[in-house]
This record gives structure tokens, C-alpha cells and sequence, in this order.
């Protein structure tokens, strides 16, 4: 999307918005400013970033990065905290990044293989205090979020957003999502598992039905923007081959080798066409996006847990980030959000406890298979959904 056009704050505004804020309001930083301060630090404002400080400065304030005046150690100290305190962590606290190759047995050698993987993440930049924007060059909308270590939370769903929160107490009441890779595992998947990467479940089909329905929940993940491995629907499709479902671009699916892998996604597409599942994929009819098909993903994650094809940390972390967050947080899913907060709580997993704590989300997972599907409430209507 392209941000709109810096437009100056009126006196009127700019006081407002200074009793609001509790600092100073200078004159915004001109073009030129923006880009000095970019090449003299080595990052990008994202482009509302740079809407929001042209059209005014905040400053006095010891909170309030001051772009124009600052310490330059200062700033240069803002914008590497993000990356120290994850180094932090990876020396005193045991953290290590699933993405990241295999850990050292020593220190020394972890934290130097981590600062090596970090050197290649996204930036982030200081905002106010500990709450940072990705610095995304032409980029607009990211949510803003709160970094302290390795506990990084959401603090509003964009700019504008993040501002009414931290100064007004108000806030969008829509979902907030994960916009930019790596951060995302901290915001949503935390220490269970990062859930911007493959569902990592085991298949389970034992009947052709079961193989094709896994097929269809594939093609369902794949319409609400979520990845596979090639391998994922390699697999699926040698499951249902074996299972005696019958496709002509089946065969072709389920034999490629690891140097075919490139082929897997437009394959996979095909054996979907001859079984007549593209045609009966659910639209994206309503204000939520793919609301009908994340109501029959969720069910079947729930599944997937109850019969312990997916592990309940990861399936909880999925469920929450993709069925209850992005379902605008209906009310029956909630007792199994609670759980999935509680195993990935820090505190706990310092304890050695985390484990009692995935027996309650299995449960909350059949407690919830066996009602109504979509779950009645409150804040959610039913929606016919194909039996999954």
C-alpha cells in the first residue's frame, strides 16, 4: 500500500497531540533529514514512520527517540536493543531460533552463529520507549510491538493504532497480525512454536475419505496464505495414493523425487482440479477474511491434536493465531487459548512445568469437538460449513 502524503500538524493539533503524548512537538523532519538520519544509522523508516515524524517531532521527553538533536549513541543503542536482547537471551536464558542451524554446545560459538543469523533479520525501529515499528522501506501498516528480550507482544494494530493504545488506553479491537518474518515467532508462536512457518503435523489418514479430506485441509491452508514444504504434499499425495485414490496427476505427485521438489506446489494443484475440491473450496464472502474456511481449519487442527497428529503446543499456537485472533476472538475457543497462554509461559518454562500443562489444551481440544461447529456464542453466528 502507498502511505499517504506527510502533512504538517496545525498549532491546534500539535498542542493537542503534546498534552496527549507528554513531549514537545518541533517541526517534523524533512526529506532530507529522514535520509540523513537513515544513512548516517543504516536502517529504513517504514513509510508511515516517516509520515508520522514529518508532520511532527516529538522530543523532550527521555522516551521519545529525538531524530534531530539526539545522542547519537543513544539512538545507535535504541536500534540495537531489539537484536541485544534476544543475545540475552540466547546466553542466560537458553533461547535458541527454530530456523537457525543446530546450537553450539558453547556459548562463545552460540552467540556468535546467532548474532550471525540476526545480522540478517528484519530492522526494527524505535518508536517510543521499548515499542518498535519494522523498518521497512515503502512499506505501511505493520503493527508496532513491544520488544523487551525475547517477550515481544503486539501494542497495536499500526501506527495510528499504537498511538491511541499507549496514550488513550483505546485500541482497534480487530486482531493484530504478524507482518514481518522472524519477529513473528516471538509475537504469536513464542516459545511453542513459530507459527508463520509448515503445520508441522503426521499425517493420519487410513481410509481414501481421510486422505482426501487431508488434501482438502491442505488446499484450505494454502487459501488463507499459510506455506508447505514441498515434502507436505508429497507426502499427502503418496498417503492417498496408497489409499487407492485415484487422480491421473496423483502418480506424478506422489513419486517425485527431492531434485523434482520445485514441481510439488503445481502438481498438488492439479490432483486437487481432478478430484473436484477447487470447486468446492469455501469463498471469502464475509468481513473476516477466509472466515468459513479458518472455522473448518480449526476444527480439523483440533483434531489433528486430539488424536496427537500435531503436538497441542504448536496446534494451540496455530489455533490462536489463526483461528481465534483472526476469527475476532469468538468466546467458546477461549478456555483453550488460556491454556495455550499458560504452557508458553516464560515462567513456567524456566520451571520445567511446560510439559504438565499440553494434557489441558488436548482436553479443551475434544471438549470443543464434541459441541456445535462453528461454536455457538455470543460473538459468532454458525456458518454452514461442509462436514470436516
Amino acid at each position: 500500500m502507498t502511505a499517504p502524503s506527510p502533512t504538517p500538524l496545525t498549532p491546534e493539533a500539535a498542542r493537542d497531540l503534546q498534552n496527549m503524548i507528554g513531549a514537545e512537538i518541533g517541526p517534523g523532519l524533512s526529506e532530507r533529514e529522514l535520509d540523513a538520519v537513515e544513512a548516517r544509522f543504516g536502517f529504513r523508516f517504514s513509510a508511515d514512520h516517516r509520515v508520522f515524524l514529518a508532520a511532527g517531532l516529538p522530543h523532550g521527553s527521555r522516551s521519545w527517540p529525538d531524530w534531530r538533536n539526539g545522542d547519537p549513541e543513544d539512538l545507535a543503542e535504541r536500534l540495537s536493543q531489539p537484536v541485544e536482547g534476544v543475545l540475552f537471551d540466547v546466553e542466560h536464558n537458553g533461547f535458541w531460533h527454530p530456523s537457525w542451524s543446530p546450537k553450539p554446545s558453547g556459548t562463545s560459538e552460540a552467540l556468535q552463529v546467532a548474532r550471525s543469523e540476526l545480522a540478517a533479520v528484519p530492522q526494527l525501529v524505535p518508536v517510543y520507549s521499548h515499542r518498535y515499528l519494522p523498518g521497512t522501506a515503502g512499506e505501511w501498516g505493520h503493527p508496532v510491538l513491544s520488544v523487551h528480550q525475547t517477550d515481544i507482544i503486539f501494542y497495536g494494530n499500526d501506527l495510528a493504532d499504537y498511538v491511541r493504545h499507549e496514550f488513550t488506553g483505546r485500541a482497534s479491537t480487530l486482531p493484530a497480525r504478524a507482518t514481518v518474518d522472524f519477529w513473528s515467532y516471538f509475537v504469536h508462536g513464542g516459545p511453542g512454536t513459530d507459527v508463520a512457518t509448515p503445520v508441522p503435523h503426521t499425517p493420519y489418514a487410513v481410509t481414501a475419505q481421510e486422505a482426501v479430506e487431508s488434501l482438502r485441509m491442505l488446499a484450505l491452508e494454502r487459501l488463507i496464505g499459510r506455506l508447505h514444504h514441498p515434502y507436505q504434499l508429497i507426502e499427502a499425495g503418496l498417503t492417498a495414493l496408497v489409499l487407492d485414490v485415484e487422480t491421473e496427476s496423483l502418480p506424478l505427485l506422489a513419486g517425485l523425487s527431492r531434485t523434482e521438489h520445485q514441481c510439488a506446489a503445481a502438481l498438488f494443484d492439479k490432483v486437487l482440479a481432478e478430484l473436484g475440491l477447487t470447486e468446492v473450496l469455501p469463498a471469502d464472502d464475509t468481513g473476516i477474511p477466509w472466515e468459513a474456511a479458518r472455522w473448518e481449519l480449526v476444527h480439523w487442527w483440533l483434531r489433528l491434536i486430539a488424536n496427537g497428529s500435531l503436538a497441542p503446543g504448536a496446534g494451540g499456537d496455530l489455533i490462536r493465531y489463526e483461528g481465534w485472533g483472526a476469527l475476532g476472538r469468538p468466546r467458546s475457543p477461549r478456555p483453550l487459548v488460556d491454556r495455550v497462554d499458560a504452557y508458553n509461559d516464560w515462567d513456567r518454562i524456566r520451571r520445567g512445568t511446560r510439559e504438565q500443562l499440553a494434557g489441558p489444551i488436548v482436553a479443551e481440544a475434544e471438549r470443543l469437538l464434541t459441541g456445535p461447529w462453528p461454536p455457538l456464542s455470543g460473538e459468532q453466528q454458525p456458518t454452514e460449513l461442509a462436514d470436516c
